[in-house]
């Protein structure tokens, strides 16, 4: 019995993804591995030195001095609405691409993608100004405009997302046999049981790895928080590490103990999700 052939390439290829992956869950762990030292201890020994004793005790303390839980219900006041919004316009735009006749839907694709090339740090400018003449009621905005609102920022995030999310979904419902849904055409289905009954249950793995992707992306965004808001109170999750930066002396064990508990929801969602995710992005390839 002959034993497998080793091919180079592949082996060069494993060794490739192996240190991309180390170099991405590097910063992870010497983040996690400073926030269980004290800070006087790797001031004294250096952060890659071994640890004379662990403690959990900054993760209690960046916990209230960073306010994490007001600022959990900020981002997700922002983050929750703002992805429902996108996946469920960009699920509508995509069925007519991939589904209807209409006139100019590839037209309309490459606009679509061709709106996620655009940098949006050159927009703030603009942006800024927009939001500031935007009027909105006193319930709605403590401003009575769309600066410094929670509407401000979810309606930022569906604009620069929404694109991107149609890009993918419309390909992954071409890849659909239109077969389901001609019989369903010939049965006298309307539109919304063809888009809602046939076509949406079979995107789920395309929904569930967009929905992981999204929540991410919105749930780590600073720019627009920073340049939308101005009320301390209103700010997501991403600006809470602010709150445990001294005037005079940062402790950056706190600090990478704070990072630690921000980034943990992302890589919850992303753990309940993960296989949706995979399927998602493999499942399309797979088929038509």
């Amino acid at each position: 019995m002959t034993a497998a052939r080793v091919r180079p390439l592949r082996v060069l290829l494993h060794v490739f993804l192996a240190l991309v992956a180390l170099g991405w869950l590097l910063p992870l762990a010497l983040a996690v591995y400073a926030s269980l030292r004290p800070y006087d201890e790797t001031a004294r020994l250096g952060y890659f030195s071994l640890p004379e004793r662990l403690t959990l005790g900054y993760y209690g303390e960046a916990w209230s001095q960073a306010e994490l839980p007001r600022y959990y219900l900020n981002t997700l006041i922002i983050v929750i609405p703002a992805l429902v919004l996108t996946l469920l316009l960009a699920s509508f735009t995509a069925f007519a691409i991939a589904r209807l006749r209409i006139p100019g839907r590839r037209t309309l694709l490459i606009v679509f993608t061709a709106g996620n090339l655009l940098p949006p740090q050159v927009l703030i400018t603009p942006l800024y100004t927009l939001y500031t003449m935007v009027p909105l009621p006193a319930w709605l905005s403590d401003s009575q405009s769309l600066y410094d609102s929670y509407l401000g920022l979810i309606l930022v995030h569906v604009a620069f997302q929404f694109g991107f999310c149609v890009f993918v979904m419309a390909n992954f419902m071409r890849t659909i046999p239109e077969e389901i849904t001609e019989a369903a055409l010939v049965d006298g289905a309307s539109v919304w049981k063809r888009y809602w009954r046939l076509t949406m249950p079979l995107c789920r793995p395309v929904l569930a790895a967009l929905a992981t992707l999204q929540f991410t992306w919105m749930y780590n965004d600073f720019l627009w928080a920073l340049v939308l808001m101005s009320s301390g109170d209103k700010l997501p999750v991403t600006s809470a590490l602010n709150n445990l930066r001294g005037q005079f002396f940062t402790d950056y064990n706190l600090l990478a103990a704070g990072s630690v508990l921000v980034a943990l929801p992302t890589l919850i969602v992303f753990q309940l999700l993960h296989k949706q995710f995979v399927a998602g992005l493999t499942l399309g390839a797979t088929k038509g």
